[in-house]
């Protein structure tokens, strides 16, 4: 195995460990953990069709119907007709939407910080460091 290989794996199997982690942590707003993957996909990428949002969720049209049904339901996301193919339907982000959002960010982002702390501060240098080169490998993937 080279390295690049061996770093690969190392960086799945950890990147993997901690969203799953991160997953763990306690909900924000009575919103359920697929309803808060498919607002933050509708925050950070735009309006998006259902099929889209399968896709990229990698699960069923159906699971995403139900999901956004849901979201629609409690004034987070709002339908409109497709300009390009007036059959489909496009979903956005309301205003409340984002609040739960940016709250959940938030949120996590003091969870993180938390941890951080904790570590040694040459750990969190190092990670600090690291991150703009995780940012291009994400663009490259």
């Amino acid at each position: 195995m080279s390295d690049l290989e061996s770093l690969g794996g190392g960086l799945l199997l950890c990147i993997g460990a901690l969203r799953r982690r991160l997953l763990q942590l306690p909900h924000v707003d009575g919103v359920t953990i697929p309803e808060l993957q498919v607002l933050a996909r509708l925050d950070r990428f735009g309006p998006q069709t259902g099929s889209a949002l399968a896709k990229v969720e990698q699960i069923s049209p159906q699971a995403v119907g139900a999901t956004v049904t849901s979201l629609e339901g409690k004034g987070l996301v709002s339908r409109a007709s497709d300009p390009e193919d007036g059959r489909r339907v496009v979903w956005s982000l309301s205003a409340e939407g984002r609040e739960i959002v940016l709250r959940k960010r938030g949120v996590r982002a003091g969870q993180v910080a938390a941890a951080l702390a904790e570590l040694d501060p040459a750990d969190v240098s190092a990670l600090a460091a690291a991150l703009p080169a995780l940012e291009r490998l994400l663009e490259k993937l």
